[in-house]
């Protein structure tokens, strides 16, 4: 089983088209599809995307975009 998260335009016909990513062989498969209320292009999240948490008057978030808390990285080995 595979989910998919996308946002699709459903036309006036009631039909939907839906790219798939190109490690889905073809074939016929089962599929539920879940409707969420419309949403506007500025309110969708992009995920794996940084985003800043704002506490009261402090802004809270990573350091910077390519620092990590690997191992490797805090012990320099």
């Amino acid at each position: 089983m595979k989910t998919i998260e996308t946002v699709v335009n459903v036309t006036p016909e009631r039909q939907i088209i839906v790219q798939l990513p190109p490690d889905i062989p073809a074939g016929e498969y089962q599929v539920v599809i879940v409707l969420n209320e419309s949403v506007k292009s500025d309110q969708l999240v992009v995920k794996n995307q940084a985003k800043r948490f704002e506490y009261s008057d402090y802004p809270v978030g990573l350091v910077a975009d390519n620092f990590t808390f690997r191992r490797e990285d805090l012990y320099d080995r």
